[in-house]
This record gives C-alpha cells, sequence and structure tokens, in this order.
C-alpha cells in the first residue's frame, strides 16, 4: 500500500512540474522526469525500504 502511495506522489510531481515549468521543451522535460524519478528511486532505497 505504501509503495503505491509513493509511485502516486513521484507521478503527481512529475506531471505538475512538466504542466507548470517545462510544457513545450522536450530534452529539459525529460532530463528532469528522469532526475525526478532517480531522486524518489534514491530516497526510497536509502530510507524507506524495510
Amino acid at each position: 500500500m505504501f509503495v503505491a502511495l509513493y509511485v502516486l506522489v513521484m507521478v503527481v510531481v512529475v506531471v505538475g512540474v512538466d504542466v507548470l515549468f517545462l510544457r513545450d521543451r522536450f530534452w529539459p522535460r525529460l532530463a528532469v522526469n528522469i532526475g525526478i524519478v532517480v531522486v524518489f528511486a534514491a530516497v526510497y532505497l536509502r530510507f524507506l525500504k524495510s
């Protein structure tokens, strides 16, 4: 249950950043999205994985 909520929060952050800041720029948008996913994965693996 927690993992599903965590993934949902990640998706909301990615979509929010896309809509608010990077609507018409493909490469910066892709780079930022990959960065957000990497940060979420690192936080999960470092602090939340049990």
